[in-house]
């Protein structure tokens, strides 16, 4: 085997900014990314430890990496919860991911990650939809109003011919922003954003739930059938977007099934069996939509791999445009 030398070459890393990251990595690209991605989670070819938390005087910090054997994708994605960042204009979560380079591990990347991360999980929930949603959705109901709401819708539009939106939030302010901010997309659906919850879901094709509630935000019984379901919004054993009903109407399928039975209350609350990951579906061991009829569910909390392997991508497609700022740290 031969070793590379590396002795004398110049070290640099990166600096992408949020514009960066949407430049390099589209949505149609993201759900690419994400589907090679899930496949190596399914088969076993991704080393991921669980979340470490670091509690500071001020707030949390929390560290999350993968390595994914087949595609070499390596990184470390650092996630801080400061409640009092407001007061001083700062927000309250912020993200970094650092792409390492699989043969050295030397730092090649400094990411800005709210803008990864949405991206990344808007499309998750597009490959889900890809791969279960009808060919024929047109019709979605989207719960929330806000930066994920948004990456959601995109990430659907990508692989469906989306006509209508069911908008619901309850900030009615925010809901008019989103809908004015969708009207100006390329084939933008049409919005409505002055329904009920069940209004809004009768005769929706997908349904999104994007929210930070703490309990269900629509009535299972309302989903007509073949409806699929992704489920986005909560990321702790506690939290219940989806009720009991639609889980129980459901055919389950997760990101993760080690993280969704951990941090999923959507999942852990009613005790519901998961089907199938959405890896074990791309890698052909469990099937996809089984009929017009069949409701599906997919839920996520979000892994390192889809960080680490989003990284990789906006990494490379970065060296090639040359976006960011390389800077020399030898």
């Amino acid at each position: 085997m031969i070793q590379k030398n590396f002795m004398n070459q110049p070290r640099q890393i990166r600096i992408l900014t949020g514009k960066d990251v949407k430049t390099a990595l589209p949505m149609r690209k993201a759900i690419d990314v994400m589907r090679l991605a899930f496949g190596q989670l399914s088969s076993g070819n991704v080393t991921m430890p669980l979340r470490t938390r670091v509690s500071a005087e001020k707030g949390d910090v929390l560290l999350m990496s993968a390595w994914l054997h087949q595609s070499q994708d390596l990184g470390v994605k650092i996630v801080s919860i400061f409640k009092d960042n407001p007061n001083v204009g700062l927000p309250t979560v912020t993200a970094s991911v650092i792409a390492l380079d699989p043969q050295t591990g030397m730092p090649k990347a400094l990411i800005e990650g709210e803008s990864l991360t949405a991206i990344r999980t808007g499309a998750s929930g597009g490959l889900s939809a890809e791969i279960l949603a009808r060919s024929d959705a047109k019709t979605v109901a989207l719960f929330g109003a806000g930066v994920q709401a948004r990456a959601q819708l995109e990430g659907l539009m990508a692989v469906r011919a989306i006509k209508q939106v069911n908008l619901v939030d309850l900030s009615q302010s925010g809901a008019e922003k989103l809908a004015r901010e969708v009207s100006t997309w390329v084939d933008a659906p049409r919005v409505q954003h002055d329904l009920s919850p069940d209004q809004a879901v009768r005769d929706a094709d997908v349904v999104i739930t994007a929210t930070t509630s703490m309990t269900p935000v629509f009535n299972g019984e309302d989903l007509k059938p073949g409806t699929h379901i992704i489920g986005v919004g909560s990321f702790t054993a506690q939290m219940q977007e989806v009720d009991e009903t639609t889980v129980r109407r459901a055919r389950i399928v997760v990101d993760s099934k080690e993280a969704c039975l951990s941090e999923a209350g959507d999942i852990i609350i009613p005790n519901a069996t998961i089907d199938a990951e959405l890896g074990e579906i791309i890698n052909g061991e469990k099937p996809g939509r089984q009929s017009d009829h069949e409701i599906t569910f997919f839920k996520t909390v979000g892994v390192a791999a889809e960080d680490a392997s989003a990284a990789s991508a906006i990494l490379r497609e970065a060296e090639k445009l040359d976006l960011g700022t390389a800077i020399a740290v030898n």
